[in-house]
């Protein structure tokens, strides 16, 4: 009987830490080496610093590779990528988005090696030319052994097509609690805000369309009282426009952009509550962060949220780019305090007890074990 660990390749993107890319850190830290021997590498896009996900995963002692591939789909990586899973003897590749799906499948063709892809959602008011990558990520699925969508929404989408649905899994997300529980200390921008009496608003993630970040900067606008701050934590293309929107509005002092923060766990446990206000989601892992610290959450009527949020119970729910409902249920959260305490502690158990990374991870190497048993 062979007892040696499943070798397991987790091909990420180069180009920051959100969600996926925090995701797959979580899943690692919690296979157990006995029995999954995790390498953390990327596809990187561009030359320049070692990518920040091959950072943080040598820093908790994982091997990490970087295939070169500058531009969104050249092949230039397919061969190194090849090469490495031969060398390497990998057993299974487990790609995350359209970049490693695609590229991923053609490196591990060939090689005997195992292929599953982890899709994490899918872009809203996308170009011609990213519609057409996504359109081809759906068709490299029915290449894969398995695909695992992130929510059961995802999953949900992609039984729509035909044929697929024997190689869909489905497997919750989940969050490091070990990461949240070791932070005991707030950050010291939202500890300076609220001992000058201001009540912190925060958001954490990427600065993109989807997000919607102008609805929740209106919504804060509106509000009624001035003791107030909205905190913004994240990078991405539509800052400098959003920056634009809050100083139109008169808010330029009130509203902080932090940019890329790695003590983003500090500063979520700064905040009064926490909002998500995207048009689309798989199972958000800000989310999740934000009720396993034990931080009230407002989010958008999505089923990536509904599959967190039971409204009344473990959050507040507003219909997407609603900036009236957002700001109603802003006042309604801090005008009660005793249900701003309880949303927040029954949210909290919620993740705890189901969403957490070592109930993924277990679930991730049982499905790792059963793939690897079958061969061509």
């Amino acid at each position: 009987m062979n007892t040696q660990p499943i070798r397991v390749l987790q091909l990420g993107s180069p180009t920051g830490l959100y969600g996926a890319e925090r995701w797959i850190l979580a899943l690692v830290k919690h296979l157990s080496p006995d029995h999954v021997e995790s390498v953390v590498a990327t596809i990187k896009d561009a030359p320049g610093d070692v990518p920040p996900l091959c950072q943080q995963a040598a820093a908790l002692g994982f091997h990490t590779e970087i295939f070169e591939s500058h531009g969104k789909l050249s092949s230039a990586a397919v061969g190194q990528l090849k090469a490495f899973i031969r060398a390497n003897h990998i057993d299974i590749l487990h790609t995350h988005g359209y970049k490693t799906d695609i590229l991923g499948w053609a490196g591990a063709r060939g090689t005997g090696c195992k292929m599953i892809s982890t899709p994490h959602g899918w872009s809203t008011q996308a170009g011609i030319k990213l519609r057409l990558y996504e359109s081809l990520d759906r068709l490299a699925f029915y290449f894969m052994d398995a695909v695992v969508p992130l929510s059961e929404d995802l999953c949900a989408g992609l039984r729509k097509l035909p044929g697929l649905d024997h190689k869909l899994h489905s497997i919750g997300n989940g969050v490091d609690l070990s990461e949240i529980d070791a932070i005991t200390v707030p950050a010291e921008e939202p500890t300076q805000w609220q001992e000058r009496g201001e009540r912190v608003i925060g958001y954490i993630g990427q600065l993109i369309a989807r997000k919607d970040v102008a609805t929740l900067i209106r919504a804060f606008s509106a509000l009624p009282f001035t003791d107030r701050r909205l905190c913004i934590v994240g990078e991405g293309p539509q800052r400098a426009q959003l920056q634009d929107l809050a100083a139109q509005l008169g808010e330029s002092s009130r509203v902080s952009f932090l940019g890329y923060r790695a003590d983003r766990i500090a500063l979520l446990k700064g905040f009064d509550a926490f909002v998500l206000p995207s048009a689309l989601e798989g199972t958000p892992r800000c989310l999740l962060e934000a009720m396993a610290a034990g931080v009230p959450v407002i989010g958008t009527d999505i089923p990536g949220c509904r599959t967190l949020i039971e409204p009344g119970i473990t959050g507040l729910l507003f219909q997407p780019g609603d900036v009236a409902g957002l700001t109603a249920l802003l006042q309604r959260l801090f005008s009660e305090t005793h249900e701003r305490n309880a949303l927040a502690e029954a949210a909290r158990m919620l993740v705890r007890t189901k969403f957490s990374a070592q109930l993924m991870a277990s679930r991730y190497a049982d499905l790792y074990r059963r793939l690897s048993l079958v061969r061509e």
